[in-house]
């Protein structure tokens, strides 16, 4: 199994975070059966200092170096991963993709229309690189402005319908989707350090997400469990 995670700034991780990826490559350690390698085009984390990705400094010494690809940005959404992700599949060749996407779309590039439109764009330049790529999907989690503006919220809600509709009507046998479910009880207190990003909690919650999603559907690992003194 090659595994590429495609994300924004909840998925790159800033200087110092552990991020989900971290989670989700500790999951698979310990509950794949089989032999996995993640990748993509890019290692680094977000560095506040410079604002421009740059950093290595994940927060745990034993994230190895093989285990960091990842294909995400700051600021980065289904807006920009679309044109991009189908030269990444065919220089990487992931067969599953694990996608965290739309915020950053929704929050200043396009509607939740547009942003549908933007999906199945990616969908389908993956596919063009790799016909059997299969990919899980994670609706966009309400951020801090969701919670203060009730029109953004409605934004959301709106595209994590489309969301769902246009895995039903894309999802194809030989090269399969999955809409995760979105991480329950998500409090922006307890999972986050800032109202969106996640904290060592929230981590633990989207890798949970996934992996579960992969479980379930898929009979990928087995359910998420967390790292013991993580």
């Amino acid at each position: 199994m090659r595994i590429m995670f495609v994300g924004d700034s909840m998925t790159i991780g800033s200087a110092g975070d552990l991020t989900w990826r971290y989670r989700m490559w500790q999951h698979l350690c310990a509950s794949y059966g089989g032999p996995f390698r993640i990748v993509g085009p890019r290692r680094e984390l977000y560095d506040p200092a410079a604002d421009a990705p740059g950093s290595l400094d994940y927060g745990a010494a034993g994230f190895p170096e093989r285990a960091q690809a990842h294909l995400a940005g700051w600021g980065e959404g289904w807006f920009h991963m679309a044109p991009m992700v189908g030269d990444a599949v065919r220089a990487h060749r992931p067969d599953t993709l694990l996608i965290s996407l739309g915020l950053i779309d929704l929050g200043f590039y396009t509607d939740p229309e547009q942003t549908a439109g933007n999906v199945r764009r990616f969908v389908a330049e993956a596919r063009a690189a790799s016909p059997r790529v299969r990919a899980v999907l994670l609706p966009v989690i309400h951020n801090v402005r969701a919670r203060d503006e009730p029109d953004f919220a409605a934004q959301i809600d709106r595209f994590n319908e489309l969301l769902a509709k246009t895995v039903a009507d894309l999802d194809a046998p030989g090269s399969p989707l999955l809409l995760a479910s979105e991480p329950p009880g998500w409090d922006l207190e307890r999972d986050t350090y800032d109202g969106t990003h996640p904290n060592a909690e929230g981590e633990h919650r989207i890798a949970a997400a996934f992996a579960d999603a992969m479980y379930q559907a898929w009979d990928v690992a087995g359910p998420y469990r967390r790292a013991a003194g993580h």
